[in-house]
């Protein structure tokens, strides 16, 4: 597994085989690199601490101790996203879930495996992703209410969620983790640079794709009835009709701003889901995103969050709980506590004791 990695890692930095020999000052060849990665042949020590610093990656992800691996990773959007984009979230995403997993071990805790509330509900038409919708919130006894929190509630069901920089257009993709110790857990990993509206949006449709059996289904109508199913449990039929009534003829701009804050989704989404439950027609749905709604596909009328707070709200907390706990318990060091978290030790001390964190800034000298 080593050479999958070192191969994974090159490809996230953008390098050919010479290129990262050259890189490496001439300290192994092209030839050499390419047997390491068909894993024909194993790097020296001094090899390998070469490569992690040359390709950004830690030793440990190199060595790959608890075999993890991605599978069914779709990024949906194919012809924009190049090869090296998806190398690097891939090696991110890895880096992530080793870590994850290491102080679940560390806590003995049993959830690397996710707990579907179902088996996948097959569907014959993008309208019925609704019913799975129904069902899901059901299983999970969350009644109507709008869902305050979106990360926390998939976390809190045993799905595991990063919030990362992904390509512009990427909102965001499941896959799965195969490891030593694990089978078929799936991750959900979010775009880090999208609005929070869209953000929650995604992490339902991801949910979809997790409960939805599509084989009846083409591509295109698979990827609408996840939109269908998003719309369904973010924004239940009954709860909004309650709020706005069985049928209507026309709504004003701040009626619709208050609703989009009650459910935390995009205007645009929004006005879709009162056309899709019949509250609207589709003559009102194309008269509003022509006038009150004209920008609301491109523009976020009355963010949740602003562009500087980008993946700030929302994000997903227990990773880092988890690592605060283990080192309150003493089952690891603060050092360990820093490695896990990606944190400076001062930082994390800080962090434990409750005191703000003021970064030290080096003395940059006179001239």
């Amino acid at each position: 597994m080593v050479g999958s990695r070192i191969k994974l890692a090159r490809k996230k930095a953008g390098y050919s085989l010479r290129g990262l020999a050259d890189a490496l000052n001439g300290k192994v060849s092209a030839q050499a690199i390419g047997k390491y990665e068909r894993d024909e042949m194993t790097p020296s020590s001094d090899v390998l601490i070469a490569l992690s610093k040359t390709l950004e990656v830690s030793i440990h992800y190199l060595l790959d101790s608890q075999q993890v691996e991605l599978t069914n990773v779709d990024f949906r959007t194919k012809a924009n996203t190049t090869a090296k984009d998806r190398a690097r979230v891939e090696t991110e995403v890895i880096e992530w879930v080793e870590r994850y997993l290491e102080i679940e071990h560390i806590l003995e805790m049993k959830s690397a495996e996710w707990k579907k509330p179902f088996d996948k509900v097959a569907i014959n038409s993008v309208a019925e992703a609704e019913a799975v919708a129904i069902k899901l919130r059901d299983v999970w006894n969350l009644g109507t209410d709008p869902i305050p929190n979106m990360t926390e509630l998939l976390e809190e069901k045993g799905l595991k969620v990063l919030v990362s920089e992904l390509p512009g257009s990427v909102s965001g993709f499941t896959c799965l983790v195969q490891g030593a110790r694990i089978i078929n857990l799936p991750i959900i990993v979010i775009n880090s640079q999208v609005s929070l509206e869209r953000r929650r949006l995604t992490l339902a449709h991801e949910l979809g794709h997790r409960l939805i059996d599509p084989e009846h289904l083409s591509e295109k109508e698979e990827e609408q009835a996840c939109n269908r199913f998003a719309g369904a449990f973010l924004v239940p039929k009954s709860h909004l009709e309650n709020e706005v009534g069985h049928l209507r003829h026309s709504f004003g701009y701040r009626e619709l701003i208050y609703l989009k804050q009650i459910y935390r989704v995009s205007g645009a989404a929004l006005l879709v889901r009162l056309r899709n439950i019949g509250v609207i027609i589709d003559a009102i749905l194309t008269y509003s995103f022509q006038s009150i709604a004209r920008t609301w596909r491109s523009s976020e009328p009355e963010p949740l969050e602003n562009e500087d707070e980008r993946g700030q709200k929302e994000k997903p907390c227990r990773f880092e709980r988890l690592c605060y706990r283990a080192l309150a318990e003493d089952l690891i060091s603060t050092s360990k506590a820093a490695e896990l978290l990606r944190y400076s030790i001062d930082k994390v001390e800080a962090e434990l004791k409750g005191e703000p964190h003021i970064p030290q800034i080096k003395d940059a000298g006179h001239n």
